[in-house]
């Protein structure tokens, strides 16, 4: 009898090489994603050693972190964008790669185009140039966020060097409350495991709150992965997966399909197959969550006072006060009633269109308070489209939202969407740390859609379980 595997193991086997001297693993990528900041400067090396892309046909790219929201009319309005837009459309012109740009009708964020085109499929290896590649692991497949050097590894041989991570499986128990959302669950995570408690590890993601979860949700928390230290995070693929993919523009279809299913099915991890660790968390105690500090880990249920640091292990107690000095705020105060200056529901983590549906059915309960602005930024065209047909731009405009352009935006304000100064920005986005969201003073408190929205209404951090 087979010995049970993982779905870590049989993925990453079926796309080995050979092993490396060092031990690493010469693996073939199956997908490669490029966006415009991390891709010239590899297109540039191929140049200066003669290299052609190897592969063109399993690399897509789009226009994502430097494009505007407010408008997209070309040229850019800031010459460097314009110029990186530039690159990307010449590179991709001259070694045949597809891009997805605003022209397309296909153009967003890079990790959520990749599923709606239905590019993301169970088995696969996934490589991009962006920490948050891992949210492709919501299909069951091993994704990796890379570096510069590596964007040009995978254009030049279609292959990565990369050490096998060892396994944790994360079982969430239980059923989540109302108003209780995937960010929440990936944010108790993280707050339990700690940002580093995952380095060297790849997530396994199970439990009856998992399952439960819709695609969209799962890729939230396979998302955040990386802000738990893990480079991986999957969840195993099923009836979810399947109904998702099929019809997919790129996915396969007719008998294909078919076949396709059954491989997608059997790289599921085997009952009874091994894990390096094991961790179970209870769903019922989830409460919406909020960060209070700089970093993903730094979080408390909204209901929670900020801790105190002399009550913090010692390894956490130099970065809570150094976090609370930057955040403005006092050990032991609540978050809740704290004042917001922004608003932001967007990025990766949250710009698909169930986020979108979640806040706006907090945000037709009311206005944006006097003095915060609100940003909404669907992750991609698709969803824009598909949110204008449900009548959600309208319902945001309403209730005093800025609707926008999709693009990145805020979550890391490589465009014109930044914040001013100190503003207190209530954020949908994968990351709270010092001047991420383009002041080096302002700050980012983490949240799910709806808690957002409900915070830009009240003009203040607010528990959207009070409103829903």
């Amino acid at each position: 009898m087979a010995t049970p595997r993982s779905l870590l193991e049989k993925v990453w086997d079926a796309h080995a090489v050979r092993e490396l001297p060092d031990g690493q693993t010469q693996l073939f990528v199956g997908l490669h994603l490029i966006h415009e900041v991390t891709s010239p400067q590899a297109f540039a090396m191929l140049r200066e050693l003669g290299l052609p892309v190897r592969f063109p046909g399993r690399t897509f790219a789009t226009v994502d972190h430097i494009i505007p929201t407010a408008s997209q009319k070309r040229p850019l309005a800031d010459p460097l964008a314009e110029e990186m837009l530039q690159a990307l459309e010449r590179n991709c012109r001259e070694h045949g790669i597809t891009l997805f740009d605003p022209a397309s009708g296909h153009q967003g964020i890079v990790h959520v185009i990749g599923p709606e085109l239905g590019l993301t499929q169970p088995g696969m290896t996934i490589a991009c140039g962006d920490s948050h590649t891992s949210t492709h692991g919501a299909f069951g497949a091993l994704a990796f966020g890379i570096g510069t050097s590596q964007v040009r590894d995978v254009l030049a041989t279609q292959c990565l060097a990369l050490a096998r991570p060892r396994l944790r499986r994360i079982d969430v128990t239980g059923k989540l409350a109302a108003g209780v959302y995937a960010k929440d669950v990936i944010l108790a995570i993280i707050r339990r495991l700690g940002v580093k408690g995952g380095i060297g590890y790849a997530y396994e993601y199970g439990g009856p709150v998992i399952e439960a979860m819709s695609l969209e949700e799962r890729m939230t928390v396979c998302n955040m992965s990386i802000e738990g230290g893990a480079r991986v995070g999957y969840v195993n693929p099923d009836d979810a997966v399947i109904a998702w993919l099929r019809g997919r523009r790129f996915a396969p279809s007719g008998e294909a399909f078919a076949r396709a299913e059954a491989w997608w099915r059997g790289i599921a991890s085997d009952p009874g197959c091994a894990y390096d660790d094991r961790v179970e968390i209870d769903g019922a105690a989830i409460a919406p969550s909020v960060t209070w500090g700089i970093h993903p880990g730094q979080s408390v249920g909204v209901d929670e006072p900020v801790p105190r640091p002399e009550a913090l292990p010692d390894a956490e107690r130099t970065s809570a006060e150094e976090a609370l000095a930057y955040m403005k705020l006092r050990p032991g105060q609540p978050l809740l009633g704290a004042r917001i200056d922004v608003a932001f529901i967007g990025s990766c983590t949250n710009g698909r269109l169930s986020d979108l549906r979640e806040a706006a059915r907090v945000a037709r309960l009311g206005r944006v308070a006097p003095g915060v602005r609100a940003l909404v930024v669907p992750g991609s065209q698709e969803v824009k489209r598909r949110a204008e047909a449900e009548g959600l731009p309208e319902l945001f405009r309403e209730a005093g939202f800025e609707w926008r352009e999709p693009g990145c935006s805020m979550c890391l304000a490589m465009n014109p969407d930044k914040l001013r100064g100190d503003e207190l920005c209530a954020s949908t986005s994968n990351r709270n740390f010092k001047g991420r969201q383009g002041s080096p003073t302002g700050r980012t408190l983490l949240m799910s859609p709806a808690m957002v929205a409900a915070a830009a209404i009240r003009g203040q951090i607010t528990d959207v379980r009070e409103l829903l």
